[in-house]
């Protein structure tokens, strides 16, 4: 099976490492430690310490082995400054119901809606990718169809 390509600015990549790091060295020896503790304690069939150490345990390798499929499938965004069509690293500026709203286009990773960072997989990040300035974007959303025209690509 390919594994499908994640878009992540340098910064963003990094984080996930960071991360990554802690969670192999740090967080894996903590939880080591706690089973070991709570096995001493003797009956495992009804010992919480070591039960929720085990699902902390589970947890935790699942989160790296997610982050280590992120990591090893990342595609650094690249500048993408003075470019014509909007991609994924472009900053794009629309109007929509007379608002100027402002998004910057991420990997799924690094979406964070609130704060103007929308996902290339998402419906308005996919209607956005391949436009120009000037161009409408239509999208269908919870209360009905929106329209965006794109006034600026950064």
């Amino acid at each position: 099976m390919t594994e499908r390509q994640t878009f992540i600015t340098a910064d963003g990549l990094q984080k996930l490492r960071d991360e990554l790091h802690q969670l192999k060295t740090v967080k894996r020896r903590e939880i080591a430690q706690r089973i070991q503790e709570a096995k001493e304690l003797g009956d495992l069939s009804e010992n919480a310490e070591y039960v929720e150490a085990k699902n902390e345990q589970s947890f935790v390798e699942g989160r790296v082995a997610e982050l280590e499929t992120v990591v090893k499938n990342a595609v650094i965004i690249q500048d993408v400054k003075n470019a014509e069509q909007i991609r994924v690293g472009s900053e794009v500026t629309a109007i929509s119901d007379g608002i100027k709203l402002t998004y910057l286009i991420v990997g799924s990773n690094e979406s964070d809606p609130t704060n103007g960072r929308i996902s290339n997989e998402s419906p308005l990040g996919q209607a956005f990718i391949g436009k120009k300035v000037g161009d409408t974007v239509e999208i269908e959303a919870p209360r009905g169809k929106r329209l965006f025209s794109v006034t600026a690509i950064k």
